[in-house]
């Protein structure tokens, strides 16, 4: 693709808007006394190409979509939903093409989220799958990285905005919170953000140092975002790539903003933060505490604003 018109493309758009390493990123002690083991298999989606990751044990699992920043591949997110599914969540990951504005690639689509659903209720009913009889049908949550963060605010709204979607689509009622990381709402590339009516909590992870959505639109997203809760989670040291396994996936513009903060060390923080997020958000009492007391002290490159 044209760097230059996917650059001016994507600031239009406002790119708003990890199996092996997670095995041995384990979180503090304040967050999780040790790391479950996580195991994964790859399936398709609607007739998407996806990886799901998944404790080894454990029932009642509520499916978390990862809608993946604009082509960057699943295999990048590895490290980031195994860490994620340690902490008690199915994880989806899906490689999504299709095309915009005459250009095929990987860019993730609201529709996405009705189609996890689906999926999950399905495989639930699996006898052949390692998740039958262990799925909560009933809960989604949302991460989304880049244009997969736009993608999952839009939907936070109860509806799609395109190119977020193909057609004109409503988030799923089993959809519960979302969390974001690289994303903000900005307009046509200038500093004008939209306003976020959610109508489920929202919870933004930033690094400080990313350099396609900047800490500054990020913030000013979280101020516009209407619906409570919510909250701000700033991660000092990371850039646009923190998330993923590696800096600067192959075909997705590159953050020439340099991290600070070591890539597994990163990508460690920013699932963690996730998780606890969205189990906060699903009446986990211990999430709870950490996101909204314990969490923030005892991690020394966080900084979080919230309003419950």
């Amino acid at each position: 693709m044209d760097v230059t018109l996917f650059r001016s493309w994507k600031r239009m758009v406002s790119v708003a808007a990890v199996t092996a390493l997670a095995g041995v990123l384990l979180a503090p002690a304040s967050a999780q006394a040790s790391t479950p083991a996580v195991a994964s298999y790859a399936t398709t989606i609607n007739g998407d190409s996806a990886d799901v990751y998944y404790p080894v044990k454990g029932t009642r699992l509520p499916v978390a979509l990862l809608l993946q920043g604009a082509n960057v591949g699943k295999a990048y997110y590895s490290v980031y939903a195994s860490t994620l599914a340690s902490y008690g969540f199915v994880v989806a990951v899906l490689d999504h093409t299709r095309s915009l504005f005459g250009v095929s690639g990987l860019y993730p689509e609201g529709a996405q989220a009705g189609w996890t659903v689906d999926w999950a209720e399905a495989e639930d009913d699996n006898a052949a799958s390692p998740l039958h009889g262990r799925i909560d049908e009933n809960t989604l949550v949302l991460a989304g990285h880049s244009f997969g963060a736009a993608t999952a605010l839009s939907l936070s709204t109860g509806l799609c905005v395109i190119p977020f979607c193909a057609v004109a689509n409503t988030a799923p009622s089993e959809l519960e919170a979302v969390v974001t990381y690289g994303g903000n709402n900005t307009l046509y590339g200038t500093s004008l953000v939209l306003p976020v009516l959610n109508t489920v909590p929202v919870g933004y992870v930033q690094g400080t140092a990313d350099g396609i959505a900047s800490p500054d639109e990020g913030r000013t997203t979280y101020i516009l975002t209407a619906g409570i809760p919510k909250a701000f989670v700033e991660v000092s040291g990371t850039n646009h790539y923190g998330i993923t396994n590696t800096q600067n996936p192959a075909g997705a513009i590159p953050d020439t903003s340099a991290q600070t903060l070591g890539q597994a060390a990163g990508v460690e923080t920013i699932a963690r933060w996730s998780a606890q997020w969205l189990l906060a958000q699903l009446g986990d009492p211990a999430a709870k505490r950490y996101v909204y007391s314990t969490g923030d002290a005892a991690d020394a490159s966080v900084t979080v604003t919230y309003v419950r």
